[in-house]
């Protein structure tokens, strides 16, 4: 059997429409074996995205206050309700060939969850699930939030795991539409910033583990990517 490989494109703080643009290409060039499995890391300037199933109330500003505040607002095409994105969070869009490993997507939330718990026990943390809410919760909080979308069994979208995050930007909307439950990151509960590049690290070695990849590529931007894939496909390897 060959070795899996992973790519890990690891990116700083990026608007989410060119992210999201570049997410539809490379789900794409996956789906015609162009790439091999891809995990991108990264934060996103301030935004509210809205799922297949929002509901607009749940956005509690104004269009006006979003001009003003500077963020940003996306109707997109993974699942779930409304959520934020920004600086200190860490989001990961997994673009992968699920049916190489199963076709059950209820199974793959499960273990994108596990990738978070795993990470978050290596601060002493423990973080659990709620059956029935999806994602990632540590004192009846939600630290990690969850979205996909999976199409011909290519994966799109991801997860938002609040690590420094500012948690005033939730105050601004019902996080996925939860009302009863708060949001939290692991720097309340640890009271400190946290290095956003060693729980990177942390969370792609889980991540490997847990969808039982050999060995990882990382990458510093997508391009690179993509041109390294090209040429590798040009090589005949």
């Amino acid at each position: 059997m060959n070795n899996r490989i992973i790519n890990i494109i690891n990116l700083g703080i990026e608007p989410y429409k060119e992210i999201w643009d570049y997410q539809h290409k490379l789900h794409n060039l996956r789906l015609n074996g162009k790439i091999s499995d891809v995990l991108i890391l990264l934060e996103h300037s301030n935004v509210y995205t809205l799922g297949k199933v929002a509901k607009r109330e749940h956005l509690l500003i104004s269009p006006q206050k979003l001009i003003e505040e500077k963020i940003d607002l996306f109707e997109i095409d993974r699942g779930g309700d409304i959520t934020y994105h920004g600086p200190g969070q860490i989001v990961g869009y997994p673009i992968i060939k699920l049916d190489d490993l199963y076709q059950d997507l209820h199974r793959y939330l499960r273990e994108l969850e596990e990738v978070i718990i795993q990470t978050l026990k290596d601060y002493n943390v423990e973080a659990y699930r709620i059956p029935g809410l999806t994602g990632v919760w540590v004192n009846d909080e939600k630290i990690c939030a969850m979205g996909i979308k999976v199409s011909r069994w290519i994966t799109m979208h991801g997860f938002a795991f609040n690590v420094n995050t500012d948690l005033s930007y939730f105050d601004k909307i019902v996080p996925c539409g939860i009302k009863d439950k708060g949001v939290t990151s692991l720097q309340k509960i640890l009271n400190q910033e946290i290095n956003i590049d060693e729980v990177k690290k942390n969370l792609a070695g889980k991540f490997m583990k847990i969808f039982h990849y050999d060995d990882a590529l990382n990458f510093a931007s997508i391009d690179e990517f993509i041109k390294y894939s090209s040429e590798k496909i040009l090589e005949g390897v």
